[in-house]
């Protein structure tokens, strides 16, 4: 068997209806696990819920909020009740605002770190519980680029993606002898239908390449080895660590 397969493997993917998400989950249900796709979202998460089951995999889709913990309790309670078991957390459910920090509201700043920092300890904390019981478990952050570097009018969701770097260590050093491994990645500028219309710029195109070594953007499928290689046994001796993928944008 190798080491990187996911047979009989269950995921919860939050954020997982669409874009860097909605990616993650199809890699992870090629390479054989089941997944629970969760968004605010039913109809959206149905949607992707279902060519994953015409994959040949089990899929259903959960409206969560993440903000909310009662929520994402419910959310952990319905999977081990139809799945018996969770075995990786893919925390990627996140929002942004483009917004100078001098007008940026205490409701604009707390949406964004409630859904990007909040939602990802609580949901992790969630899923721990059940993993710990097993004796085992995958959780993979994701943070951004924006969390390693400054940008211009991203202040609260350049905060939140930084936490989540450093939630990501401590998580790893508390949760390792309960057999949790606890990873992020840190994508940069990944194509998707969601930045479409702005990637249409040639502008602001030529602008993100300009910063990158390796002179194109990126797709989904550049994030999927480092989730498979995360979700899997072929890292099981690895924990806190942030995987960078942006074409060489930070060096």
């Amino acid at each position: 068997m190798s080491r990187f397969d996911l047979n009989e493997r269950v995921a919860i993917v939050t954020g997982g209806s669409k874009g860097l998400g909605e990616g993650m989950a199809y890699a992870l249900a090629e390479q054989g696990a089941d997944i629970v796709i969760v968004s605010r979202n039913q109809a959206e998460g149905e949607l992707v819920a279902a060519k994953i089951r015409d994959m040949g995999r089990k899929s259903i889709a959960l409206s969560v909020d993440v903000q909310d913990i009662s929520s994402i309790n419910q959310m952990v309670k319905t999977v081990k009740e139809k799945f018996g078991r969770i075995d990786i957390l893919i925390n990627n459910a996140g929002v942004g605002i483009t917004k100078f920090a001098l007008e940026v509201t205490e409701a604009e700043w707390d949406k964004v770190v409630d859904t990007n920092l909040k939602g990802v300890f609580f949901c992790a904390q969630a899923v721990a519980k059940v993993m710990k019981e097993q004796k085992y478990g995958k959780i993979i952050n994701i943070s951004s680029l924006a969390g390693l570097k400054g940008s211009n009018a991203m202040a609260p969701y350049c905060a939140s993606k930084a936490g989540i770097i450093n939630l990501t260590r401590a998580l790893a050093k508390e949760w390792a002898r309960y057999h949790i491994n606890v990873n992020a990645i840190a994508p940069g500028y990944i194509k998707t239908a969601l930045n479409e219309e702005e990637l249409s710029n040639e502008s602001f195109r030529n602008k993100m390449l300009s910063a990158m070594a390796i002179q194109r953007l990126g797709e989904l499928d550049d994030l999927a080895g480092s989730v498979i290689l995360l979700a899997s046994e072929a890292s099981s001796y690895m924990t806190g660590q942030t995987i960078v993928i942006d074409g060489g944008r930070l060096i």
